[in-house]
C-alpha cells in the first residue's frame, strides 16, 4: 500500500462563500484544530500564511499545543491588496521584494513548525489581455524572485503549485511543463512541486500522466487531491467525477514508491456540511487506496504493456462488481 500520510486545510473548517452566499460558518483557529479530530484518517495539517498568523507567535503557539503535525505552510501571496498586479511578477520591484520575503517568512515558519515544506500557487501572476506584460520579463521575474527566496535556506523545500487560471486569465504557472520548466531554471534541489489534481484537470492534463513526469523529474513535493469537471476548478470530493483518473494518478505514485502527504483542497457547497465533506474525503481516498490494491499493481501493469483499452476498460468495470 501506499506510504503516505493523510492532512486537511484547516482553514477550510472555517467559513467559505462565494461571491452569492455564505455556506459556512466563521470558527477561530482553536475551534477548527479541535473540530479535526472528528475526521478519522486525518493525521496532520496544512495551515496558511499570513491568515492563520494575523498574531505570529499566538498562530504558532496554537498549532503546536494542538499537536497536530503541519504537512506545509501554505504561503497567500494574493488576497492582500498590494499583490493586486501581481507577487513575484509585480511591475514594481519593492512589491517582488515583499513578495520573496514573505516566502522567506513562511520558510521560516515551516521549519518552526516541523514541516519543512512551504506550498505556493502564485495566483495572482500571469495576464489577462495580450500586449498587457511581457511575458519574458515576467517570467524572469519569477526565476530569479524563486531563487533568491529558496535559497534563504537550504532545509526547508519550496513546493510551487501551478494552475491554469484564476485569478488571472492565464496564469503564469500554469500547467505542469510550465512548473517543471521553473524547476530547472530555478536550478536548486529544494524548489519542487506541488500537484494538485484538480488544477492538472482543468489544464486538459491526464493527471496520472503529469504527476508520473514530475515524480520521474525528482521534483514530485507535495499532493494535493480533489475534482472538477474539466472546466472550472469546482474542488469536489476526489473520485466524485473522475473516478479511474483517481486511481491511475495512486497506481503511478504507488509504481514510483512515492512517500509525503496527501492533502485536500476540498471546498463545501450547497449546504453540505463542513466536517461531513472532510470526512467523505478521507473516505473516498482510503477507499481508492484499497481499490488499487484489489485490482493488482501487477494486473495494471500487464495491461499498461498490451495496450488494450478493450481489455483494460471491461476489467475496470467488471472489478467494481
Amino acid at each position: 500500500m501506499l506510504q503516505v500520510r493523510h492532512a486537511v486545510m484547516v482553514g477550510l473548517l472555517g467559513q467559505q462563500r462565494d461571491r452569492f452566499h455564505v455556506y459556512t460558518p466563521a470558527r477561530s483557529l482553536p475551534e477548527r484544530l479541535e473540530l479535526l479530530h472528528q475526521i478519522p484518517g486525518c493525521e496532520g495539517i496544512e495551515v496558511v500564511y499570513p491568515s492563520e498568523f494575523a498574531h505570529m507567535e499566538e498562530g504558532v503557539r496554537q498549532i503546536k499545543a494542538s499537536g497536530w503535525p503541519v504537512s506545509a505552510v501554505n504561503l497567500n501571496v494574493k488576497r492582500d491588496p498590494k499583490w493586486r498586479n501581481g507577487s513575484f511578477t509585480s511591475p514594481d520591484p519593492q512589491v517582488r521584494a515583499e513578495a520573496v520575503h514573505e516566502l522567506k517568512v513562511a520558510m521560516d515558519l515551516a521549519a518552526e513548525l516541523g514541516a519543512n515544506l512551504v506550498t505556493c500557487c502564485p495566483l495572482i501572476d500571469g495576464h489577462n489581455y495580450c500586449f498587457q506584460v511581457d511575458y519574458v520579463r515576467q517570467w524572469n521575474w519569477l526565476v530569479e524572485g524563486i531563487r533568491e527566496a529558496a535559497s534563504y535556506r537550504s532545509d526547508v523545500r519550496v513546493s510551487l503549485e501551478y494552475k491554469i487560471m484564476e485569478a488571472r486569465n492565464y496564469c503564469i504557472l500554469g500547467d505542469a511543463g510550465r512548473a517543471l520548466w521553473l524547476c530547472e531554471q530555478v536550478g536548486l534541489e529544494n524548489v519542487g512541486i506541488t500537484f494538485d489534481v484538480g488544477h492538472a484537470l482543468i489544464a486538459k492534463e491526464a493527471p496520472a500522466a503529469t504527476a508520473a513526469l514530475v515524480a520521474e523529474a525528482g521534483k514530485l513535493f507535495y499532493m494535493h487531491f480533489n475534482d472538477n469537471d474539466r472546466f472550472w476548478d469546482w474542488d469536489m470530493i476526489p473520485g466524485a467525477v473522475h473516478v479511474w483518473d483517481l486511481v491511475e494518478t495512486l497506481y503511478y505514485l504507488d509504481r514510483f514508491g512515492w512517500q509525503g502527504w496527501f492533502c485536500y483542497d476540498v471546498l463545501t457547497r450547497s449546504g453540505d456540511d463542513v466536517l461531513g465533506v472532510q470526512v467523505a474525503t478521507l473516505r473516498v481516498m482510503k477507499a481508492a487506496e484499497k481499490l488499487l490494491h484489489k485490482l493488482g499493481r501487477e494486473r495494471l501493469t500487464e495491461l499498461i504493456t498490451r495496450g488494450a483499452p478493450h481489455e483494460s476498460v471491461p476489467f475496470l468495470w467488471e472489478s467494481l462488481l
